[in-house]
């Protein structure tokens, strides 16, 4: 009794001494993909010193190195598509009463602004709370001296609500010049097709004067009209070669504001497309009975244009998708994960939820209905069943230059990237 007890003992003791060697293989894996994609080198994957070509042919690459193939019809993993998108190339600095203020940390540039340049101009405030109407605005607007000084908008929260104008949409009503708009909280950039005709600074408070008399700004933006962008896919061939698993991640990011500020985009998303590796490494060599698909989409920051691309232009029958698990912001699963469209696949939804239970990957799975928030939306919308799966925890990093590599802890993640291979097994084992 005692050896049986011991044999069961030692056995245990290997299993789990197996797991966490497994478990810390699958880590260090996804994070050398992920140190590699939110690195200063790719400038941010977006849209100033080819950074999201760099990302893709790093993913590309490594598809190749793996053994992947393209699709059937294909002979590349490539499929090519372009958009227009606003750019800040070069020179970007803002200077209050001779305090220079720091981009990307002490403020954003709009992402539709325009260029601008201005030394020693003076400040003018403007308090929008008196103002009532967009065509009030309009008015007052008219009366501002073109260039001859930089605006300082007080209040404009209170103008954009009794206005009923979302306060991303105001920048737009404004004339050409320069305006300053302060704010209070964690401030978030992103990316615009489009460049209006103002340049506005969005100042955070904490790096706010008391009083400034005189402004220098410079802000250098470019507006690509025809911006290419990739999706890159590829495959592992199965038994049943026209039925279809599919693994989605956007690799691309918001890019850099100037020369200065970069927005590595760790969590959102280079921590996906590791992921996104990671399992196509895996399934390189455990081949299935479904072919196994992989998609990593450019244009997600920029409104799920790669996806809506490939929605329109698929390369394989959309039809022939068993199922799609989309992965975004995987960078830490200290609590666990969350589904999004878990209540419009219920099934799928409570095998997920069985198989982490029986095999405790995940401190909890998440229940969350339908959203237009990543890549997975315009597949749900043709009919593809789907998930958008993300992960809960991390320190609240996004859209900001905080978000690098050495912030994310991919804590769980291990769990997560078993959990994503059981469910793929069991989908498949329930078809038959």
């Amino acid at each position: 009794m005692r050896k049986i007890l011991l044999v069961f003992v030692l056995s245990f003791s290997a299993n789990v001494s197996f797991c966490q060697t497994d478990s810390n293989s699958i880590k260090t894996e996804i994070r050398a993909y992920l140190s590699d994609l939110a690195s200063p080198e790719m400038h941010g994957r977006g849209y100033v010193n080819n950074g999201r070509k760099k990302a893709a042919d790093y993913i590309s690459d490594k598809f190749k190195d793996f053994g992947l193939q393209p699709v059937p019809g294909s002979k590349t993993f490539r499929q090519s598509y372009s958009f227009p998108v606003n750019t800040f190339p070069g020179k970007l600095s803002l200077v209050l009463d001779g305090k220079e203020l720091q981009p990307g940390r002490d403020y954003l540039v709009d992402a539709s602004s325009a260029s601008f340049r201005g030394e020693h101009i003076g400040l003018r405030e403007e308090d929008l709370s008196k103002i009532d109407s967009k065509a009030e605005l309009e008015t007052t607007i008219a009366g501002f001296f073109k260039g001859k000084y930089v605006w300082y908008l007080k209040n404009v929260d209170s103008f954009c609500k009794k206005a009923g104008i979302r306060k991303r949409s105001f920048p737009e009503l404004l004339p050409e010049g320069c305006f300053i708009i302060c704010e209070t909280g964690k401030q978030m950039w992103t990316v615009s097709g489009k460049q209006m005709k103002a340049t506005v600074f969005y100042v955070n408070d904490t790096a706010m004067p008391p009083h400034i008399d005189f402004v220098s700004a410079n802000v250098s933006a470019k507006l690509q009209k025809h911006a290419k962008s990739e999706n890159i896919v590829a495959m592992v061939p199965g038994k049943i070669a026209d039925s279809f698993l599919v693994f989605s991640a956007h690799y691309d990011h918001l890019g850099m504001m100037g020369r200065d500020a970069t927005f590595c985009g760790a969590s959102d998303n280079a921590s996906g497309s590791a992921m996104l590796l990671y399992l196509a490494q895996y399934y390189a060599t455990h081949p299935q009975r479904y072919s196994v698909v992989f998609m990593a989409f450019s244009g997600e920051e920029a409104g799920l244009l790669g996806s809506g691309y490939f929605v329109d232009h698929s390369m394989i029958p959309l039809d022939h998708i068993r199922f799609l698990t989309n992965v975004d912001i995987m960078g830490d699963a200290t609590d666990g994960i969350t589904a999004v469209n878990a209540t419009v696949n219920p099934k799928e939804f409570e095998l997920l939820k069985e198989i982490n239970a029986g095999q405790g990957y995940l401190p909890v799975v998440k229940s969350r209905g339908e959203a237009a928030n990543s890549d997975h939306y315009h597949f749900s919308g043709r009919g593809v069943p789907a998930f958008f799966i993300y992960s809960n925890g991390g320190m609240g990093y996004y859209h900001d230059v905080y978000d690098k590599a050495e912030a994310v802890t991919l804590n769980n993640v291990a769990g997560v990237a078993h959990l994503l291979i059981d469910f793929a097994d069991k989908l498949q084992k329930a078809d038959r």
